[in-house]
């Protein structure tokens, strides 16, 4: 094997709009940038090989019968129709090391070839999909009984969460967001688990593109705008702020979902962007003063270190990942209930001295995150996959 690994990378999530996707495909990109020897496996709607630079893709597509999970992800039951496609373009690619990225269609092709093959995984760890689906069950079935509904959706995570422990026993080393995965998951799988944070572009993300200077405090939101994301809990913020009498704010909602005509018919001041990219992103992001982010479900939170980055002191729920990114009463607050969030929302409100602060100690911190740091840490855990797996084959000298 050389200094740098062949690797095999399968995402389930790649070119949909999440911060999951975003994570793999600048790990991609920082291979491809690097010369490093990359094939990256993949769904989407135009199949076959294309190559950039060392990096190789191998975009396959879902069948008709593939049912969503998500705005744009989706699940397909027939993937596995493809497993002796990729087997060739794994045999001729010659990989060192197989990465998988959780309990989907593509991941599975990935670690079932790796077994074949008798090949490392890596594994990272990108979604608590156990949360989610508990989240989404909880305000699909509103209407049914409390009691019944909690049931189920704590039957639903605790079933989801043993299956994806299962699955990540058959990696070597296992990567994920943050400190409270890493422990959950290295104590119930025994294996190598490390942390896989994420970084930021502060060059794209800055408080240099703030166009707005009016004095109007907007309190922002950038998310899918789903139940998962308990994005709910926006209308009763800005209700409790207006009724205490702090009436000069605006509600800044970027994103889209099937919980954005409710939003629109709720809230009283506020603007919706849809979903939008790039400058037009960075720009929202540097006209919030206050980055509320009431999801409970997400892993890391990427889009708390974009308001960061662009001077965002943020407000996040105390389950999830996105109370790692937060340094409490420098960068924003971590909220354990409703009224935490007025409350916090409340002073910075009438404390411009503070809340000036914090947005100068949030620019601050997300410029010490660096992408490619953390892609370097991948690359480690790629190296201890692969002497784990070599280890393990060794004769019974390790008995």
């Amino acid at each position: 094997m050389s200094e740098i690994p062949r690797v095999a990378f399968f995402p389930d999530s790649y070119l949909e709009v999440n911060g999951a996707a975003m994570t793999c495909r600048r790990l991609v990109e920082y291979a491809r940038r690097n010369g490093f020897p990359y094939l990256c496996v993949h769904a989407g709607p135009d199949p076959g090989v294309t190559i950039d630079g060392s990096v190789s893709h191998l975009q396959l597509k879902r069948s008709p019968i593939s049912f969503k999970l998500d705005e744009e992800l989706a699940y397909d039951p027939l993937f596995q129709r493809h497993a002796n496609r990729v087997l060739r373009q794994l045999v001729e690619f010659k990989p060192d090391v197989i990465h998988i990225t959780g309990l989907n269609d593509v991941s599975i092709i990935g670690s079932y070839l790796a077994w074949k093959l008798d090949l490392p995984i890596l594994g990272s760890w990108h979604t608590n999909i156990h949360e989610f689906a508990a989240s989404r069950i909880v305000r699909t079935l509103r209407f049914l009984p409390s009691g019944f509904v909690n049931s189920l959706a704590g039957f639903a995570e605790r079933k989801i969460m043993q299956g994806s422990i299962l699955y990540y026993k058959m990696p070597k080393v296992i990567l994920s967001p943050n400190q409270e995965l890493v422990d959950e998951l290295g104590r119930r799988t025994k294996r190598v688990s490390r942390l896989m944070g994420r970084g930021v572009d502060t060059e794209v993300f800055s408080p240099a593109k703030r166009t707005v200077n009016d004095g109007v405090i907007r309190l922002g939101f950038v998310g899918r705008l789903r139940a998962e994301k308990n994005v709910r809990s926006l209308i009763e913020i800005e209700k409790a702020l207006l009724e205490s009498g702090r009436t000069n704010i605006k509600m800044l909602i970027v994103g889209e979902g099937n919980e954005r005509e409710y939003l629109e018919q709720n809230l009283k001041n506020a603007e919706f962007t849809g979903f939008i990219s790039g400058d037009a992103l960075a720009e929202a992001y540097a006209n919030m003063d206050i980055f509320l982010f009431p999801s409970e479900t997400d892993a890391f939170g990427n889009v708390t270190q974009e308001a960061h980055a662009s001077g965002v002191p943020a407000i996040v729920s105390d389950k999830g990942g996105p109370k790692f990114i937060v340094r409490e009463g420098e960068t924003g607050f971590v909220a354990k209930t409703l009224e935490d969030y007025i409350t916090y929302a409340s002073m910075l409100y009438d404390n411009p001295d503070k809340l000036a602060e914090m947005k100068r100690l949030s620019r601050e911190s997300a410029m010490s995150n660096s992408w490619d740091s953390i892609f370097e840490g991948v690359y480690d855990g790629y190296r201890e996959a692969i002497r784990l797996h070599k280890d393990s084959a060794k004769p019974e000298a390790n008995a």
